[in-house]
Parts: C-alpha cells; sequence; structure tokens
C-alpha cells in the first residue's frame, strides 16, 4: 500500500513503501513489528505482518509455531483441543484425559481393554497376578491385602488344605479337632456317608456315623443285648470283668434292683444283689 505520508514513529516518508495502518496511524512494516505487532504465543517473538498469524480465544501464534504442547505436531490445518492454556491435538488431548494405569502409570486410551477395581484402573494386560504374574482377563480373582491374585495362585497360597484329600478348601468345610475337612471328604469310615451335620463318634482315630457305630464298633450290652453306644439314654455305662451294661440294664437278675450303685454278687453269668445272692 503506498502513501506519501511518513510514519508515525520513526517519521520516515513512506511514499512507495508498504506500510500498515494501525489505529488508523500509517506505521512501516520494521516500526509495526517493534511497536504494534502480536507476540507469539509459544516463542514470544512479535508476529510481523510478512508472517501468517493464527489466533485463538486472544492469543497469537506464528503459524509454524502453532504445534501440539506434547507432541508438537503442527496444528493449522489440523483439528485441536485446549487444556489448561495448552494447545494439543485430539490424540494427545485424549491421553491427557484418560485415567492412569495403576501399574505402569500411563494413559488408558478410550476403546482400550481395561479393568476397574477399588477404585483403580489397569490396562488389561497389567492387571496380574502377584503370584505367578500372567494376566487375570475374564479370570475370576482374589485379593490379599493391595495384591490380586488368580483363584488357583490364591488358593496354593493361602486356602486351607483337607487333611484327607489335600486339596484346598474354596468354600464351605467342616473343622473337627482343629482340622480342616471338605464336607465331602468327612465321612464315615465304615459306609463312606458324608457325618457333616450329622451326629457321629470316634474310635481308634477313626469316625463312624451312629448306625455303623453301632453295628461294626460298639460293644453289645450283658442285659439287653443292644449297642452300647453313649448316646442318649445310654451315656453311661458299667463295665465288670470284661463285660459291659447300660447303666439301667446293670439290675439283679432275680428281683430287678438296679445295681449300678450298689454292691452285687456274681454268681456264673448272672449279676445279683446282695439279697439275692444270700438265699
Amino acid at each position: 500500500m503506498a502513501d506519501s505520508s511518513n510514519c508515525f514513529y520513526c517519521r520516515d516518508d513512506l511514499g512507495g513503501k508498504r506500510f500498515v495502518r494501525s489505529e488508523g496511524r500509517p506505521v512501516c512494516v520494521r516500526c509495526h513489528t517493534k511497536f504494534c505487532a502480536n507476540s507469539c504465543a509459544e516463542c514470544h517473538r512479535p508476529i510481523s505482518v510478512e508472517m501468517k498469524e493464527l489466533s485463538h480465544k486472544g492469543r497469537y501464534w506464528h503459524e509454524e509455531c502453532f504445534r501440539c504442547a506434547k507432541c508438537y505436531k503442527p496444528l493449522a490445518k489440523e483439528p485441536f483441543s485446549t487444556k489448561e492454556d495448552r494447545i494439543m491435538c485430539g490424540k494427545c488431548c485424549s491421553r491427557e484425559d484418560a485415567p492412569r494405569c495403576h501399574c505402569c502409570y500411563k494413559p488408558i486410551l478410550p476403546g482400550t481393554e481395561s479393568v476397574e477395581y477399588k477404585g483403580n484402573s489397569w490396562h488389561d494386560e497389567c492387571f496380574t497376578c502377584f503370584n505367578c504374574k500372567r494376566p487375570i482377563g475374564t479370570q475370576s480373582f482374589l485379593s490379599k491385602g493391595s495384591d490380586t491374585y488368580c483363584s488357583p495362585c490364591y488358593d496354593k497360597k493361602f486356602a486351607k488344605h483337607c487333611v484327607s484329600c489335600k486339596k484346598p478348601i474354596t468354600s464351605g468345610g467342616v473343622n473337627y479337632q482343629d482340622q480342616p475337612w471338605h464336607s465331602h471328604c468327612f465321612v464315615c469310615s465304615c459306609c463312606s456317608k458324608p457325618l457333616a451335620e450329622k451326629s457321629f463318634t470316634k474310635h481308634q482315630d477313626q469316625v463312624f456315623c451312629v448306625e455303623c457305630y453301632k453295628s461294626s464298633v460298639a460293644k453289645k450290652c450283658s442285659g439287653c443285648q443292644n449297642p452300647i453306644t453313649g448316646f442318649g439314654k445310654g451315656v453311661n455305662v458299667v463295665n465288670y470283668e470284661g463285660a459291659s451294661w447300660h447303666e439301667y440294664c446293670f439290675n439283679c437278675k432275680r428281683c430287678s434292683l438296679s445295681l449300678s450303685k450298689k454292691p452285687f454278687v456274681a454268681q456264673g453269668r448272672d449279676i445279683l444283689c446282695t439279697d439275692c445272692g444270700n438265699k
């Protein structure tokens, strides 16, 4: 643009020269760069009229300075976003907003397979068993303190092991004499029926259901010939010279007097009260 006027700042004649009007006043290109040009938000140098200027929300850039604050990709002809006064490409902005992996601390980008647990996030490949280090993926898992385990490793490391089969007890189970058992392993030594939540008794380090104890183990009462189980009415037992009686069966053979807490005499296989024995 030609004008015969002088530059407002240096007063040089502008005749035949390029100049710029600033607030209606003629200014030579050199003075405009020095006194009037906008400063680049990136490099802080003035943006002369000879350079292409880009602006966004009251800030200005040289075209080559308008780039992503993270990856430095030129954005003059690309979509961009702003975050805390920083200009970023779409990809870097997504990375900036993405949650951080609790293991590697790298961003978990949208569309990436991930795991969320107790308020934290992991890349799918970073969510691993503390013991075997393999990704847990869709497997079930358990935690101990701040550590996470796949089910097999947790059972191997922490679960109680059955006294019978030696395998881990993952749920339920029976505790007998301070020893753990699977419910299906705690069975009668004779008929193998499960004893969990049923009456049973022990004989010579073996457990028996009531029926098997009666038929296979229990002594027979010398009075009624029924088994002496120690259950119910027959809790108290009388033993004499290798024979046993229910307390309520230990009676005089002749008069049926109870002899459990009285003196008695034996005549052959018969037990008699002292009165009947002296007759």
